[in-house]
């Protein structure tokens, strides 16, 4: 039975493909585009269902490209070897030496005895840490290095199996959400939000001033923060825990030995990856080449070179390349270059364009639209690109009606900022720490269909009315 059913996922991709193909409506979109948007039906069903690796399924843009001809091959397969997955790359190598070293129980010792065990104020902790470096930093950085601090506790706590831990999956998907919402706080928040600053710009023919973007989008991100916390922590009982007290967890740290070289060694090069990471702004004009993904990589492979006090190396290739997540690095991939496929074959604009024929006249129903457009393109591509394609359009339906369209780019601007239910973009990050992408389906479902009403709301009456 077992083996039936996986014949049957297995069939089911494909055929949404072939669907998608030939069911679509072929006058306005186009062959690439509708292989494009069957593409990523299929992938989403292999993800979602796992009749075969996830990883495998993150290959599927390149399979399918070559057959079909969707996107420049180029352009495809160049998200494999992108900053970003140079990033996680670097990131991996870095905390493959916490285990090595210890490091690793220490700093879950660290959290554990800082916040405390109990589940509900865990998940407020790092839903409010990721949300808030990530409104001034690009949210991959974050959620790149966020995510392994906390899979260091999940794992010291006895939370290996994140799939079948209802704990660890709700924390790392706490991550992954918050990274996303943060970086709607401030223009600095991601490269989609410097995309919406210029067409702003353009609109109105002045310097749009940074203030003014926080101070419009406050009402905002405090409904956001407090609709995703509630939702999060809504089925976690109040006294609900991790596993062993406060004091426990005091006594454990107190009990360990004081930290050796090694782990100072191994500590302090994530640290060094990740302050660069973080200050990016203020040596860019001094070093322009050193982006994020390069000072991880930098620290990587100084260490490398770190031995012991008996001159042994630390790491050694072999033994890394076990313990590197390289799951997690295929499926960001996958993502990406699905997102290519949608945008470069034509299929964005050509959603975009449909919704451009519903008759939109302005006012709520306008809005309720907006918001969703720009929610599913953001979980089918990248944020930024989201921007770009769908910022023009709405610009273009305002004007059409000879309605203001600023306002309503504010609107798309929620949306672009927000995605929750598929394993793309940063939401691959936790799928490749073992989150199942079904549970990730079923929590964004639900968690989109609320921020949709909320958004349509805010927008309506802070933005549009």
């Amino acid at each position: 039975m077992k083996q039936y059913n996986r014949l049957i996922h297995l069939l089911a991709g494909p055929l949404l493909l072939v669907l998608c193909f030939f069911l679509l409506p072929h006058e306005m979109i186009g062959p690439e585009g509708r292989g494009a948007i069957g593409t990523v039906a299929w992938m989403a069903y292999w993800w979602v269902t796992a009749p075969v690796d996830y990883a495998v399924t993150a290959f599927l843009p390149i399979a399918v490209n070559a057959v079909l001809s969707m996107a420049d091959m180029e352009a495809v397969i160049a998200n494999y070897a992108s900053e970003t997955i140079l990033l996680l790359l670097g990131a991996s190598i870095l905390t493959v030496s916490w285990e090595r070293t210890g490091l690793d129980r220490r700093i879950a010792l660290r959290f554990l005895n800082l916040i405390g065990s109990g589940l509900r104020k865990q998940i407020v902790f790092w839903f409010l840490v990721s949300a808030v470096l990530s409104s001034v930093l690009p949210n991959a950085v974050v959620c790149a290095t966020i995510t392994p601090i906390a899979v260091s506790m999940l794992n010291y706590i006895g939370e290996r199996d994140v799939a079948k831990s209802r704990i660890a999956s709700k924390i790392l998907l706490t991550i992954a959400y918050a990274a996303g919402v943060g970086g709607l706080a401030t223009p600095l928040g991601g490269a989609m939000n410097l995309v919406v600053v210029d067409y702003i710009q353009q609109l109105t023919g002045e310097e749009y001033l940074y203030i003014e973007w926080v101070v419009k989008y406050l009402p905002v991100m405090i409904v956001l923060v407090a609709s995703n916390i509630l939702f999060l922590i809504r089925d976690i009982g109040k006294k609900e825990e991790l596993g062993g007290s406060q004091e426990y967890f005091a006594r454990e740290l107190k009990s360990m030995a004081p930290m050796s070289i090694e782990e100072k060694m191994s500590l302090l090069l994530f640290l060094l990856a990740t302050v660069l990471s973080f200050t990016r702004q203020l040596y860019q004009g001094i070093l322009p080449g050193l982006k994020p993904a390069y000072a991880f990589i930098i620290c990587a492979i100084i260490s490398f070179l770190i031995v012991d006090r008996d001159g042994n190396r630390l790491l050694m290739w072999k033994s890394v390349q076990s313990k590197i997540i390289w799951e997690l690095i295929y499926i960001f991939a996958g993502g990406l270059a699905a997102g290519t496929l949608i945008n470069d074959s034509g299929a964005a604009q050509a959603i975009g364009e449909l919704v451009s024929r519903m008759g939109l006249e302005g006012g709520a129903v306008t809005v309720f639209a907006i918001v969703l457009l720009t929610l599913v393109l953001s979980d089918v591509t990248s944020n930024t690109a989201t921007a770009a394609v769908s910022v023009p359009i709405v610009i273009s339906i305002m004007q059409g009606i000879g309605t203001d369209p600023l306002p309503y780019v504010y609107v798309a601007t929620i949306g672009i900022n927000l995605s929750y239910t598929l394993p793309t973009s940063i939401r691959a990050i936790p799928v490749g720490y073992g989150l199942s992408p079904k549970y990730m389906l079923k929590e964004g479902l639900g968690l989109s269909a609320l921020v949709l009403a909320l958004m349509t709301a805010c927008g309506y009456f802070l933005f549009v009315r």
